[in-house]
């Protein structure tokens, strides 16, 4: 599995606006994706800060992702954001995480 870190600098008090379009607009872009597998937002509105990690299959599914439809995914952020995210990968090694873990979230 592979994965990709995106930082965003917020906006000031766009932590809620933020969190309102990852769930109506990205997520459901990812879905469509080929390869995507999960998503995770962290926020910390007193730093105006997010981390967002998305989690693929192989690193072709994550780059084709990256050219076609992440373009529409800044678009949708422009107006809760300060500057150009910057984007990390990874290779994924391990979790912890429960599988009934993120149904408690929603």
């Amino acid at each position: 599995m592979f994965g990709r870190q995106v930082t965003l600098k917020l906006k000031p008090d766009a932590a809620a606006e933020l969190t309102r379009i990852v769930r109506s607009e990205i997520i459901p872009i990812l879905q469509r994706q080929k390869g995507f597998r999960n998503e995770t937002l962290f926020v910390a509105p007193e730093r105006s800060e997010a981390i967002d990690n998305s989690f693929w299959d192989t690193p072709e599914d994550a780059e084709a992702y990256n050219q076609s439809a992440y373009p529409q995914v800044l678009t949708a952020l422009a107006n809760v954001i300060e500057e150009v995210p910057t984007v990390k990968t990874f290779d994924f090694v391990t979790s912890t995480v429960d599988p009934t873990f993120a149904g408690k979230l929603a």
